[in-house]
């Protein structure tokens, strides 16, 4: 499959934003070239804005600008969006209510989420923003897989109202969705149909779900794979359907195992239709420093690879009898 840049296409995205609704404004914090913000900045330098290294700030402002009827993006890398802001993101943006209207208009854009962060260390490797960010009251949580995801959920951000939160990858990712794939809040979208267990991915774990389920299927196990993006609100209908006619799933994020999708995956399931659920992931502790090379080691080291995700699925199964 051929790749592309999240933060590219995020970047692209916002030029064309800016030029549909002059209400867009975007603020970032020192981070703009990485984000690939500036280009925005460059084409409407009256509507961006960086304040620096202040992360706090830039919450706070980009607050500020929405309360006065902008769409506001802020944006720079996971760990310092929530990991420094949380409290000006709680109160600033996702508490205030206007009638009907709950949160202000603020989209909150990061990258550098996960282990994939590479040299910057576990200090810098962002594995609890899902956690935080999903149970906060009026916050939406979006977690693409390719470069595409990253457009369509941009400009889905942009046409609705209300806080949001989506995590980006630093490192180019396989692309796993076709060119004219719609995406909607609240939304699931299956990439492969399976009959024996389902597969629940988002981010860059996604592909890795799809190389599981081709494994799978050599064996005469037929996986069905879902591309789990929208987090908060989740997909409890699709999710449901796969519980009912599969029976059993598997989960798979780079992320902590506590508190992220797979855990708002094990909660609506548990509810809905109770079925074995498994969750790959971060198993409780901190990433590493390691080289770009060196990656996909590291993601190994935590359980987060094909081999491992179609070893869960095996396991569910047996735990079916």
């Amino acid at each position: 499959m051929s790749g592309g840049d999240m933060r590219s296409e995020y970047g692209r995205t916002l030029v064309e934003l800016g030029e549909s609704n002059a209400g867009v404004v975007v603020l970032g914090a020192d981070t703009t070239d990485s984000l690939k913000t500036a280009a925005f900045g460059k084409k409407y330098p009256g509507r961006f804005v960086n304040v620096g290294i202040a992360e706090a700030n830039l919450v706070s402002v980009g607050a500020g600008m929405a309360a006065a009827g902008k769409t506001a993006f802020v944006s720079t890398y996971a760990i310092f969006l929530p990991g420094r802001a949380v409290d000006q993101i709680r109160n600033a943006v996702a508490y205030p209510t206007r009638g009907e209207r709950r949160g202000l208009d603020v989209k909150i854009v990061v990258s550098h989420g996960g282990l994939s962060v590479g040299a910057d260390g576990g200090s810098h490797q962002q594995l609890e923003d899902i956690a935080i960010m999903r149970a906060i009251p009026n916050m939406r949580v979006l977690i693409p897989a390719d470069a595409g995801a990253v457009g369509a959920l941009t400009r889905a951000m942009a046409a609705e109202y209300g806080p949001f939160y989506m995590r980006m990858a630093r490192s180019r990712v396989p692309d796993v969705h076709v060119p004219a794939q719609e995406f909607s809040v609240g939304g699931a979208i299956t990439l492969r149909e399976g009959a024996d267990c389902t597969i629940a991915a988002c981010g860059i774990t996604v592909s890795m779900a799809l190389e599981a389920a081709s494994a799978l299927a050599a064996e005469g196990v037929s996986a069905r794979v879902i591309d789990a993006f929208s987090v908060k609100p989740l997909d409890e209908a699709t999710l449901e359907a796969a519980a009912r006619e599969t029976g059993c799933i598997v989960t798979c994020e780079e992320h902590n195992v506590m508190g992220g999708m797979g855990s708002a995956v094990a909660e609506s399931v548990s509810e809905r239709y109770p079925v074995p659920v498994r969750r790959v992931g971060v198993r409780d502790s901190f990433g590493e420093s390691c080289r770009d090379a060196e990656i996909p080691a590291l993601l190994e080291k935590h359980g987060i690879t094909a081999v491992n995700i179609a070893a869960e699925a095996r396991a569910a199964r047996r735990q079916l009898g």
